[in-house]
């Protein structure tokens, strides 16, 4: 094929994530792009190939029938690339590029995982990668890793998701707690049906069924970190979950206590997760060791 002929891997990239996202405005942010450019890379697209791809309007965003066959041609034809890059990267000697892991927020405290000692024997193996640590949700963890934005992840997954590998780490114990500021703080022998009646702060990616499964109807506050649902807590107007390592420095203190712990306490299973395909690549394969060297010895 003449050069001239040839497509444009970036048309496909910002292709597979208008899909991925159902539209140009959730595309946005992750292409850093504005509405008008993806439009007029799309429209190149098209053009290019002499099809329509999708149909956006007002009654939203859908693929055409050729163009749901052009995005598994697309998706597989980015994974090449994109594992074609790495082994480049793999074959310039000094063991150097990028690797991405992903955890959940205040996991660096866990001794049952130990983080900074896996982080710092993986850098004794590869000491010209650079390291990307950042902290996601559950879903935003599943979607870096189906994007290939992330190498792996560390956390709390409820469900199965295809073309992701998950394994088995350990399983965080979490109790329900509230402040010395808190009316349930110097009571004992509290039923479990008054402890539901004040207000509860929740984590953003919970739903009503985790709600009902801990006990309760409803949640009065929100949060997306570990961080801003202890504050809510520690302001005595709210109860909630945390995980025991995270809470403990406090209990210790004297500002938090478990409540009830035989009827709201629960252990969440932690798993890593990368995607399918990728799992014997040189620094995946390596932490995934670490990670379950390091979690069996914890658990023994």
């Amino acid at each position: 094929m003449r050069p001239d002929k040839r497509l444009n891997i970036r048309l496909l990239e910002v292709f597979v994530t208008v899909v991925q996202h159902q539209g140009y405005s959730g595309a946005q942010q992750e292409l850093k792009l504005t509405a008008s450019a993806i439009s007029n890379y799309m429209s190149e697209l098209e053009s290019h190939l002499g099809f329509v791809l999708c149909q956006r309007g007002r009654s939203g965003f859908s693929l055409t029938e050729k163009g749901q066959q052009f995005l598994h041609q697309s998706v597989k034809l980015l994974d090449e690339y994109e594992s074609m890059e790495r082994q480049a990267e793999a074959l310039k000697g000094d063991k150097g590029g990028t690797f991405t892991l992903a955890v959940l927020d205040a996991t660096v405290m866990d001794e049952a995982l130990s983080l900074p000692e896996i982080l710092r024997q993986f850098n004794d193996r590869f000491p010209a990668v650079h390291f990307n640590l950042q902290i996601r949700s559950p879903y935003e963890q599943v979607q870096g890793i189906l994007n290939n934005q992330l190498d792996l992840a560390i956390g709390n997954y409820p469900s199965s998701t295809n073309n992701v590998i998950e394994e088995k780490l350990y399983r965080e114990q979490h109790w329900l707690y509230c402040s010395d500021l808190h009316p349930l703080f110097t009571q004992r022998r509290i039923p479990p049906e008054t402890i539901t009646q004040y207000g509860l702060v929740t984590r953003s990616y919970w739903n009503m069924a985790d709600l009902r499964k801990r006990g309760f109807g409803h949640s009065t506050a929100t949060v997306e970190s570990m961080e801003a649902q202890l504050a809510l807590i520690l302001s005595g107007r709210f109860v909630g979950y945390l995980p025991e390592h995270y809470a403990q420095p406090f209990v210790k203190q004297g500002r938090l206590r478990p409540l009830v712990p035989a009827e709201f306490g629960y252990q969440a299973p932690f798993s890593m997760i990368c995607r399918r395909g990728r799992s014997r690549e040189p620094f995946i394969r390596t932490l995934r060791e670490l990670l379950i060297a390091q979690t069996s010895r914890k658990a023994k």
